[in-house]
Order: structure tokens, then C-alpha cells, then sequence
């Protein structure tokens, strides 16, 4: 008969050794398991980070670039070319400059649009005036008059083409008072409101002297 203590201190039978290889896989198993969470929950916070971060540098970006387009809005930043003497010297005898009411609505209310997208686009077209201002294309009185009739209805098409929108953040229809109004602007405005008249239909060269149209030998 066997004694006590050696079938206590027998190797483990095969079914026990098993049992112990199980419980050991599974702890590890478990372990795993455990850890997944933690790992999942990181990789979701990082993400979370990563995104939050490129966000918040798109709008500082966003911002920045707003902030420098503003700054080239300004009068004394369009006036400051040399190019720009005849415009500016017109526009100082115009009612946009000043007037009983002392609102004055400077280069970049009439020509800038407000909305970021048509002002980048603007911007952008407006880069080729440095170029020219190099060139000294119209540095001159004489050079700007030969050229006067072809920018000025670049202007006007572009004007029209966008229903005179930076005239409207000013002017509108529906909020005119017709009956304030002088007997001849109270007839003109409700007949190119019937008729779908946009602004510089009527108001080119309004600020401007109005350039000569050419002939057809020139």
C-alpha cells in the first residue's frame, strides 16, 4: 500500500498536468483580453487628438489668411501704387468718399466681395496689378486714359455677371423708400426693379470718370 506522503509528492497524472497547462493558457488569454480594451481606448483617444488638432490648425490657418486679406483691403494699402493716383484723385470728388451722412465706402466695398470664397478668387486676379505696376503698364495719365475704356468694362462685366453684389450690401430694393426719393430716381428705380435691372446697369462711372468708347478704327 502506498504511503501518504509519497502519492503526495507523485508527478501530476497527465489529466492534472492538462488542467494546470489550461488554467495557465487561459490566464494568459485573459490577460490579453484585459489589455485590448485599454489598447482600443488609446488608439480612439489619439485619433480623437490627431483630429481635433488638424481642426483647430485649419482654423487658425482659415484665420490667418483672412486677417492678411483684410489687411490689403484697407484705402491706404490699395492707394499706396503709383498706378492708382487717377482712381483715387476721382474718387475723392465722388459721394462714396464723402457725403452729408459721412459713410464712406471705401475701394475693397466696392470690389472685394464679403464672402471668403469670392474674395480669395479676387485676390488671386488682383495678384497680376503688381505684376503690371512692375511694368508701369499705366503709370502714366496717358497710358491709363488709352487703357480706361478696356478695364473699366472688365469692371462693369464683372459687376453685372454677379448682379452688382457688392452694391448691394449698401443698396437694395426692398429697402429703398421710393417715396423719399426724387421724382426721376423714384421712376428709374421701380421701372429697373420691374425690369431686373442690376445696379452698374445704370451707376457706371458713378465713382469713376466715364471712359470714351472707342471707335471702330482704334
Amino acid at each position: 500500500m502506498p504511503d501518504r506522503a509519497d502519492t503526495a509528492h507523485s508527478p501530476s497524472t497527465p489529466g492534472s498536468a492538462a488542467s494546470a497547462s489550461t488554467t495557465e493558457h487561459g490566464g494568459d488569454h485573459a490577460s490579453v483580453a484585459a489589455t485590448k480594451p485599454a489598447g482600443n481606448w488609446n488608439s480612439r483617444r489619439n485619433r480623437f487628438l490627431l483630429l481635433s488638432g488638424m481642426f483647430l490648425a485649419g482654423i487658425a490657418v482659415v484665420g490667418l489668411i483672412n486677417a492678411s486679406i483684410d489687411g490689403t483691403n484697407t484705402l491706404e494699402f490699395c492707394v499706396s501704387c503709383h498706378t492708382m493716383d487717377t482712381p483715387y484723385e476721382e474718387y475723392k470728388t465722388s459721394k462714396h468718399y464723402m457725403n452729408a451722412a459721412g459713410v464712406q465706402a471705401t475701394c475693397a466695398d466696392c470690389h472685394v466681395p464679403k464672402q471668403l470664397g469670392p474674395k480669395l478668387v479676387t485676390k488671386v486676379v488682383a495678384a497680376k496689378d503688381v505684376w503690371h505696376e512692375i511694368l508701369g503698364t499705366i503709370d502714366t495719365p496717358e497710358k491709363f486714359e488709352a487703357r480706361r475704356w478696356k478695364m473699366a468694362s472688365r469692371i462693369w462685366d464683372i459687376m453685372e455677371r454677379s448682379d452688382s453684389r457688392e452694391c448691394r450690401t449698401c443698396h437694395e430694393f426692398k429697402s429703398m423708400d421710393l417715396s423719399e426719393q426724387g421724382r426721376t430716381a423714384r421712376a428709374r428705380h421701380a421701372r429697373a426693379e420691374e425690369r431686373g435691372q442690376t445696379c452698374i446697369n445704370c451707376h457706371s462711372g458713378i465713382v469713376h470718370g466715364m471712359p470714351s468708347r472707342p471707335t471702330d478704327d482704334s
